[in-house]
């Protein structure tokens, strides 16, 4: 795991360690990533319940009920389902707080509308639900290691905005 990646993820397992909370991921373009690089961290037991890797469409309704009809109707790249992820992820584990992620690492999948690197994200915390669309350059490993990253800073801050 790469030093950033480590201090954003040691300074996340403090924030949830001291309200509390635990940590439950929903990935499908990283793969798990978000998870592993949790997992690294000696003690994570105690603030990371579960991750799903829901890679197909099938996955993601099976696992997390998120609604097939939903991705027909905005494809699984999308705000909707990034949201459907972070709910469904709540949903089926322990968890307070939940971070979900759905996008096209490539080389291929992408399109005009939805160009690779193009990666959704959805934070679920006590204080609500917040998304962001964000389109990452490089090959990818380059989008699924900025889209890992991004999600647990960007979950950090939320969660320090919380307790600020």
């Amino acid at each position: 795991m790469a030093d950033t990646t480590r201090s954003v993820c040691t300074e996340l397992a403090s924030l949830l360690s001291a309200h509390g909370w635990v940590l439950a991921t929903a990935e499908s373009c990283t793969g798990g990533q978000i998870a592993a690089a949790c997992t690294d961290l000696g003690g994570s037991s105690t603030w990371f319940d579960r991750g799903f890797v829901t890679y197909s469409n099938e996955a993601k309704c099976e696992m997390l009920a998120v609604d097939a009809n939903l991705i027909a109707r905005h494809g699984a790249v999308s705000q909707q389902v990034a949201q459907a992820l972070a709910t469904g992820a709540l949903e089926h584990s322990n968890a307070q707080v939940s971070v979900a992620v759905t996008g096209i690492a490539g080389p291929t999948g992408g399109s005009d509308a939805k160009p690779v690197g193009t990666v959704w994200f959805a934070w679920a915390t006590p204080a609500g639900t917040h998304s962001e669309c964000v389109r990452f350059a490089g090959d990818r490993a380059a989008v699924r290691n900025a889209a890992t990253l991004h999600a647990l800073t960007v979950l950090r801050d939320r969660i320090q905005n919380i307790t600020a």
